[in-house]
Formats: structure tokens, sequence, C-alpha cells
């Protein structure tokens, strides 16, 4: 049904200003309450809800109208704005209502398979498969406008800042490093793809190549990864790249548009310079490169105390060139029963760690299995360099520096979890500097780059590319809020000579370098600008804004854990004809 009326105010918009004004709204019924001679709607739009009033006394056509309204039925109302009998303090518009004088029934809907509320504690699959439904929720919505209001200040702020916003091609080059390639037929190129990009890093150093000077997009990336709770197959990063301009340049002012939306986002006051501290520092204090701050439980070593004690499991690992390291769960010791304790060691084990040693400090001592192999020196050692008292629980993990790292960095998380200590309403902060250039694959058998194979070494690193690889450092950074990477980026190679240079050591040829990456080598002939800039995961930054736990939360449209689609049982398979089209033949293995 189509209305003459034309709407005048949003639903949410409404308070006692408008007292005695005629108002026309038009939105959703939310819920309907019939008292005999008095009829109650609670209508909704993306602003928020407002109570209608049908009275027969006041219109009777309207009031007879209103008997048939169901739930998330679209309506339009005519009606004047009174102040409310009985206040309803739990929504802003709880001081006023509306007495409809006229109804418009703009459409029916049946029942719908979810509750278009924000508690309806159902699958998420399900929400998915009705995400249209789900999106009428207003935590939903909140956070789409949330996105929204984010990504206008990032465009004003750069724009402002002399960033051009530029589009580059979403069909490109497959190439190897980083995750792996969606990739896409070329029909009139039979036998060839195109790839999906993974982000645009090698056009926009080419926008520096061509003077562009500084540029920026919000541009969608395309990842074929596993995923999980940060992590989705199709994401959106703002991108930026900056010419003329070292690590320092390009921190400062991300610093500043971070500042920015904080400020006009979220009304925080976001304290700039951010804390600096280098990759080997965040792995030797938290066991992670992407550290939560909002707490401590800091790792600590106590390899030097126990690489000669009784404790087999310490002295192999230091033997063997790893280390014993431990966390103190200061003044949690008795949140934590054996049973808990055991628990968190099957977490441990999930990062590799084969074990989990522990110590806790009791009214009556030291209570530990390890004791009896450890001797007072040893044990006094330990307690000092854990700062241990009364109250405390020490967690070890002795193996390999990789695999105690990463046990234990994820460990301190999960025990912050499980003690609730974990404040969204805080955020902390940091980069993280100076990250190896590169990693050792052990399935390649070869090195690999940490970032991208793009990455500039510091400059006293450069001789290492050919002596020592892992231990030469990048010009790299990332920004990191409570545990979340949301940025990286890095000083960029602009010399072909040391673009060759780098792709030696990551095991290329000049045939294969020139084949894969010839066109920007190529391009870095004829003049190419010292370089660099940075790409910020929206997803993730809305995310942390929005104090979800899950970017599904934050994107309209977004893909299950196994990348598909409930709504449009994407991916689906194409017919006999496309695929003849494409010169392509589908064989599945069993």
């Amino acid at each position: 049904m189509t209305t003459k009326l034309k709407r005048s105010h949003m639903c949410g918009t409404l308070n006692e200003a408008q007292i005695d004004e005629a108002v026309t709204l038009m939105g959703w019924v939310q819920k309907r309450r019939d008292l005999g001679g008095l009829i109650f709607v609670d209508m909704r739009d993306r602003t928020g809800i407002v109570q209608i009033v049908f009275d027969k006394d006041i219109s009777e056509e309207a009031f007879k109208r209103a008997e048939d309204l169901g739930s998330e039925y679209v309506i339009a109302i005519e009606g004047k704005v009174y102040k409310r009998q009985s206040v309803n303090p739990n929504i802003p518009t709880g001081e006023i209502e509306i007495f409809a004088e006229t109804l418009d029934i703009l459409n029916t809907s049946e029942t719908p398979p979810i509750y278009i509320k924000d508690d309806d504690d159902v699958s998420e699959n399900l929400r998915l498969k009705y995400r249209y439904l789900d999106l009428r929720k207003p935590s939903m919505q909140k956070n789409l406008f949330l996105r929204h209001k984010t990504a206008n200040v990032v465009r004003n702020f750069l724009s402002d800042e002399g960033f051009i916003e530029m589009e580059t091609p979403v069909l490109t080059k497959t190439t190897p490093e980083g995750a792996r390639d969606y990739l896409v037929p070329s029909r009139v190129n039979p036998g060839k793809f195109y790839a999906l990009p993974q982000s645009p890093q090698l056009f926009k150093q080419l926008l520096m190549v061509s003077g562009m000077d500084r540029y920026f997009q919000i541009v969608k990336c395309f990842r074929d990864e596993d995923l999980r709770a940060d992590r989705q197959p199709e994401f959106t990063q703002i991108d930026c790249e900056m010419s003329f301009v070292d690590v320092d340049d390009v921190i400062v002012i991300n610093e500043r548009l971070l500042k920015k939306v904080f400020k006009e986002v979220m009304d925080i006051e976001l304290q700039i310079p951010l804390q600096q501290i280098t990759y080997k520092e965040a792995m030797e204090r938290y066991g992670s490169d992407k550290p939560d701050l909002r707490f401590s439980f800091e790792l600590f070593d106590v390899s030097e105390a126990v690489k000669d004690s009784q404790f087999k499991v310490f002295t192999s690992a230091v033997a063997g060139g790893g280390s014993v390291r431990g966390i103190n769960l200061k003044g949690y010791g008795d949140n934590f029963s054996r049973k808990d304790i055991t628990s968190l060691e099957e977490f441990a084990k999930t990062y590799g760690a084969k074990g989990l040693a522990w110590i806790k400090i009791t009214e009556d001592g030291v209570t530990s299995p390890i004791a009896k192999f450890l001797s007072e020196e040893e044990m006094d050692s330990i307690l000092r360099i854990a700062d241990a008292t009364k109250g405390d629980l020490l967690l070890f993990v002795a193996d390999n520096n990789n695999v105690v790292f990463d046990s234990l960095g994820h460990l301190r998380v999960e025990a912050a979890k499980r003690l609730g200590i974990l404040n969204k309403d805080e955020y902390k902060a940091l980069w993280v500097t100076e990250f190896p250039l590169f990693e050792y694959d052990e399935e390649e058998n070869r090195f690999v780059a940490k970032h991208h194979p793009f990455t500039s070494p510091m400059e006293e690193d450069i001789p290492l590319l050919d002596s020592d690889p892992a231990n030469a450092r990048a010009k790299a950074y990332d920004i990191v809020i409570n545990g979340y990477e949301i940025g990286g980026g890095s000083i960029r190679i602009s010399s072909s000579e040391l673009q060759q240079k780098m792709f030696k050591a990551l095991g290329f040829s000049e045939e294969e370098a020139w084949e894969k990456f010839g066109f920007l080598l190529d391009a870095f002939k004829y003049g190419t600008p010292p370089h660099g800039g940075i790409a910020f995961g929206l997803d993730r930054l809305i995310m942390i804004l929005a104090k979800e736990d899950n970017i599904r939360q934050v994107i309209a449209f977004p893909k299950t854990q196994n990348a598909t689609c409930p709504l449009t049982n994407a991916p689906s398979e194409a017919d006999s004809k496309q695929l003849k089209d494409l010169s392509i033949e589908v064989k599945i293995e069993k």
C-alpha cells in the first residue's frame, strides 16, 4: 500500500519539545498491546522507539485498523504529541506519546523467525540466515552507525592532511607470499586467472612512484585463510601511503588520526604519543607481538636459576637452547583450584606446550608438585625473579622459545578472561616496532617475509640479508589496542637493487622475481621516492570501539567461521555452461 503521508520526524528523535505538535511517523511495529478502548503500539525506526496510542474517541477508523496490526508490520501514522502519563525512563522518548489520528498499513509481515530484540539468544547461523531481520536490532544498527561515523572521521582527517582518496584494481595479478589468494578465472584469457587483492600494497607503492605523495582509500581486501573471531575472508582496510617519510613520520600522523577517531566517535581523549616497544621486548614481556596492557601478568625468565636443577623438564629445555619462563597471577592464587590449573594446562597445550608447571604461595608456604625437584636456593631464586608473595600463583612453560612465548602469551590473556579483569571501557594502545624482517618456514625450508617482501630492512641490518637474515630487523610497526593488532605498516624498499636483494634472500631467482614483480621493479628504475604507510583493519577497530568480541557484529553481511553465507548460500556451484565458458573442469577429490 502507498500513502499520501509525508514523514516529518524520526521515531527516536521526538521529545518534550514537540508536545502539542502534529507529527507524521513511519516505521515498524515492535509491539502491540490492546487494552479494549485503547491500543498501544511501540513503533520503531533506526533512531529508536516511540509509543503510539490509538484511541476510539480520537479516530475510530485508525483504531479499527490498529486492531489488525502485527509484529513487524510497516506503518505510517499521523498524530499529535502529548506528555506521557506513565513515563518510561528506559527509552529517550519515554516522556511523550503520540495519539494517532490516521493509520496507513504500508505492509504486513509474517511472524519473524527471530525476535527483533538484542537479547534474543538465537544461534548465530540463524541470525546470519535472516541477517536483514537481525540488522533491525538496535545494537546492530548502533554498530553500523558507529562504523559509518568512524569512516567519515577518517576520510575528513586524511583529506585535511593532504591525502588523496584513490581506487586501486580489484582484479589483479596473483603473487606469492602472505595468505592464499582468491582466484578469478578469465573468460577472455582461457586458463589464466586474476587474484583478488590481499591488500593494495603494490599499487599504493606505484602511486608513490607516480608522485601522488599521499594516498588513502577505505578498501575491501580478500584472503583465503582460516577464520577466527577477528578475521573474515573479505575485510575492510583503511589504507594509507606517504612519500618522503620515515618511521616516525608515519607514526605521528596516524596517532593523530586515532586520537581524532576516539574523540569524535567515542568522546575519549586518547593520550599521545603512544607507548612504543620493540618486537623483542613485546615477546619477552608479554609473549605476544600484540600485547594487551590492561593487566600485568608479565613473563619472567628463570632459565638461569633452574638450568642445573633436578627437574628434567626444565633442564632439558634450557640445554636444548630453549627457556623456562613463567607468569605470576599476582594476588589471584586463591581463585584457581587444582582443577582450574589443570584446565589452564589443557589450554596451554593447544599452543604447543607439553605441560604446565606451577607454584602456589599460600599461608603455609609453597605448594607445588615440582618443589621436590628444586633446591631451597633454586626455589628462592624463582620466587625472587617472579616477585612472588603470599596469594600468588606462578605458571611455567619450558620448551623452545616459540612455544614458550606462544603458550604463555595466550595463557596470560586466558587467565585474565577467566578472572573477569578485562575492562572493555579501558583502551590501552601502543606501537610495536622493529619486527624481524624474516621468519623461517619449516615446511618450505626457507625464509619468508614476516610482513611482506617490500618491507625495508633497518639500514644497519642490510648486510645481514646475505650473512644472517634471521637477525635482520624491519622498519615495520604495528598499532595494538587491547591485545588486537588494528593496524600495521612499514617503510618500503624504494631501491630496485635492494628489492632484488630482498627477493634473493627470500629464495627467488632473478627470473622468478621479474616474472612475479617485474612491473614494480621496472617502475623503481624511474626515480622512486622514499615512502611508507600503514593499513588499519577497520572491522577490528570498530569491534573494539563497539566493545564487541567478534567482527561479525560490526559487518553488515559477514561470512560464518567456515567462510559461508547462510543468507545467500554462497559459495555455490557454477552451472556447466559457466564452467565451459571459463575453460574450467571441476574435479573434487574424495
